[in-house]
């Protein structure tokens, strides 16, 4: 039986599946842009983002994409969300069409407001494509703690045969046909995680942070439902689960950066003091021009987007729509 398993990214969340798929009796051969990366990997089985984690031996990593995906059962793609076309377009002629794409970055193509699964499926029209998403940090799947995720895909038969290489009794997963909602849920959430940093680092408390998850919650959905996602979806794992970790934990990448703004550090400097990719900042100027194309009612959003982009102080932006017409929910 075959149990090489390619992974495209060798970050936080890449190595976090490393691990759980090792652990779960595969051969994960991971892909790395960086030689420093692949070689603290296979020689020190250590990953620079999970400094606390010793990696097993058995997961290695490599800059050949030649090496790494020849002879995997299948693929996922973990590469941040403006780097999946360019990855995918570097690596196509090493993949055959049985090999399945499991994608589990988030976010939209900025330049297109395509989903990641229709960027794949349009580089790679002859394999099936599948999205796994969810509230699950990388940090703690890489320590086994209990994790819920769904798995959505047209193709039943890669959900099942999936949901079977994920699960494990620190690992639930679920299934979805659900594609669209899956997908915008997992890439706008990081939005609603923004505010929420920004809320944070204004010394603001529980009760605003409600009032974000709730009402952002909904902003995602009426998005979501006009781009051709089901209303139901964003009520699950991929829309509600995943706000709520990334609001609210430590871990989120997105809050911390949001944290930083909201204390008055600048845009640029805080995205550098977090020093990995935030992808909620890029996943605004998406959401900024979906809501436009589909016109959505999204003032979260909108005020995210001032502040980022507009110079817009963050006290300021929480005022704008505290006094907003009134309306009813």
């Amino acid at each position: 039986m075959n149990k090489k398993i390619a992974i495209l990214g060798s970050g936080s969340w890449g190595i976090g599946l490393s691990i759980l798929l090792n652990k779960n009796g595969y051969d994960p051969y991971v892909w790395s842009f960086a030689q420093e990366e692949a070689d603290l990997i296979n020689k020190e089985h250590k990953c620079m983002f999970l400094p606390e984690v010793k990696l097993d031996e058995h997961i290695k990593c490599s800059t050949n994409f030649e090496e790494v995906i020849t002879g995997a059962k299948f693929i996922i793609l973990v590469t941040p969300s403006h780097a999946i076309r360019t990855t995918i377009k570097n690596c196509k002629q090493y993949i055959n069409k049985d090999q399945s794409i499991i994608i589990c970055s988030k976010g939209l193509e900025e330049a297109t407001l395509k989903t990641l699964s229709e960027v794949v499926e349009e580089e790679l029209p002859e394999n099936k494509v599948g999205v796994l998403s969810g509230p699950s940090h990388a940090e703690e799947v890489a320590k086994g703690i209990p994790t819920t995720i769904v798995l959505c895909s047209k193709h039943d038969d890669v959900l099942q045969e999936l949901q079977d290489i994920f699960m494990s009794d620190i690992f639930r997963v679920y299934t979805s046909n659900d594609v669209i909602a899956v997908e915008t849920g997992g890439a706008f959430k990081n939005i609603i995680a923004l505010a929420a940093g920004m809320a944070a680092g204004l010394g603001y408390g529980d009760n605003t942070f409600a009032a974000l998850i709730t009402r952002g919650l909904a902003e995602l959905s009426r998005l979501g439902v006009k781009m051709g996602g089901e209303e139901k979806t964003f009520y699950g794992l991929s829309g509600l689960g995943d706000i709520i970790v990334t609001c609210l934990s430590e871990h989120s990448r997105n809050r911390k950066c949001g944290f930083l703004i909201g204390q008055g550090v600048p845009v640029e400097e805080a995205i550098k003091q977090v020093g990995m990719v935030v992808e909620g900042i890029i996943a605004t100027k998406v959401a900024k021009k979906v809501v436009e194309k589909y016109d959505v009612e999204t003032p979260i959003i909108n005020a995210t987007y001032s502040v980022l982009f507009e110079g817009q102080d963050p006290k300021e932006m929480v005022t704008k729509l505290m006094t907003r017409a009134k309306k009813s929910e």
